[in-house]
């Protein structure tokens, strides 16, 4: 790295810690929003104005860009039109809602996430979120996903956003019944803390981060061997709820650098959990929520806060256990089915009963269920129906 990009990335971190720390002195609130994603319906999106749309020129810059806007936008179809003007709405509110220093870019640029366009956001030319409209494909699930609005706020304008943007944001969320798919929610210990990431590895192994009585999965990434640039992952991000404790400073001056700066990062998705708009106001209630052991480093950063858990829904939980099952059932039927027979047929039943259930290990897919929410599952995904002369047992779906 040259000295001069080594400059830059200092001066960067400089900042991102000097906004960080007026932040939480400002709001004395020591859990930062550190990204946020929502979902809103077409027929609840904002209803842009025709200035909004098409302001007044004033100036040869502001006349550039607006010849630009306007002629891809009359491009468009009708119902397209709609969709873009919506968006574009729906941007400009999250640009007042981040502050003066964001704007909406005022290109239109192929969309993310299987949306086929969008609209950035942006702080200093430079894209920090965006706003995705229409599908990019004709697929039943796109075909619903072209009704739907969807805005994605990076790290970088959460961290650089006016005092209250989290507030705000969670309004914007309200008013248009959007459903929120993510957030990441942010603790800062800007000198570290006791142990360090040695620390983090041994409250795992000690069990202080098991919930509800389970261990959740881990993941180390970095360089454990001479401690640079470590991040401790543990939980899933496939059921919602995933934190990742990491040296922070390694990330902003880079890993040779001595910065005692360490983060513990919490995100929630919405599999299986419906993020309340809360979230967004009082961010270090559902941090202390996640776990003892979250609260208990939350108190070791001298705050407190009243634990609000963000549960499992239950429906979708029971639903998800139900298709794997399913899944496993069907893939029994269409493969292993012939061999099955082959085996009752030439050991008995007695002796293949036996040995199938020597081995009392779930297949992968249903690992990460217990037993009673796995016969729970067969119960309610299937009934045996007394039909003569039917072959496999006769077993259909519920």
């Amino acid at each position: 790295m040259t000295r001069a990009k080594k400059t830059d990335l200092v001066l960067d971190g400089n900042e991102v810690k000097l906004r960080l720390t007026a932040e939480r002195t400002k709001t004395k609130q020591p859990v930062h929003v550190d990204w946020v994603r929502f979902t809103c319906n077409l027929r609840n999106a904002p209803t842009p104005s025709v200035d909004d749309l098409f302001p007044a020129p004033t100036g040869a810059w502001q006349e550039q860009n607006y010849q630009r806007m306007a002629s891809v936008l009359r491009e468009l179809s009708d119902p397209d039109f709609s969709a873009s003007a919506q968006a574009k709405a729906l941007a400009e509110q999250a640009c007042e809602a981040l502050g003066p220093e964001f704007s909406v870019f005022p290109e239109i640029r192929k969309g993310h996430d299987f949306y086929r366009f969008r609209w950035s956001i942006v702080r200093n030319e430079v894209e920090c979120g965006w706003v995705g409209y229409l599908s990019s494909g004709d697929s039943p699930r796109q075909h619903a996903q072209a009704r739907t609005i969807h805005c994605n706020l990076y790290g970088t304008a959460c961290t650089f956003a006016r005092h209250g943007f989290n507030q705000r944001l969670a309004a914007i969320v309200e008013r248009t019944e959007a459903t929120i798919t993510r957030v990441d929610l942010a603790l800062d210990f800007f000198d570290g803390f006791a142990g360090g990431m040695d620390r983090v590895q041994a409250d795992y192994k000690a069990g202080l981060m098991d919930h509800h009585g389970r261990t959740p999965s881990c993941n180390q990434v970095g360089d454990w061997c001479n401690g640079r640039a470590r991040s401790f992952y543990f939980g899933s991000k496939e059921a919602g709820k995933q934190t990742n404790v990491y040296e922070k400073g390694h990330q902003l001056f880079g890993p040779k650098d001595d910065s005692p700066w360490l983060r513990v990062e919490l995100r929630y998705g919405n599999k299986l959990r419906v993020l309340s708009p809360d979230m967004l106001r009082r961010p270090a209630d559902f941090f202390a929520g996640a776990s003892d052991w979250h609260a208990a480093m939350l108190r070791e950063a001298g705050s407190q806060a009243t634990p609000e858990p963000v549960r499992t829904t239950q429906r979708l939980a029971a639903e998800t256990i139900c298709a794997e099952v399913k899944r496993n059932v069907q893939w029994l039927m269409d493969t292993a089915a012939p061999s099955i027979a082959l085996c009752f047929k030439h050991l008995g039943n007695t002796q293949f009963i036996e040995e199938i259930l020597f081995n009392k290990k779930a297949p992968g897919r249903l690992q990460r269920f217990n037993e009673t929410e796995i016969a729970g599952a067969f119960d309610r995904a299937f009934h045996r129906v007394l039909a003569p002369g039917r072959g496999r047992s006769g077993m259909q779906p519920a």
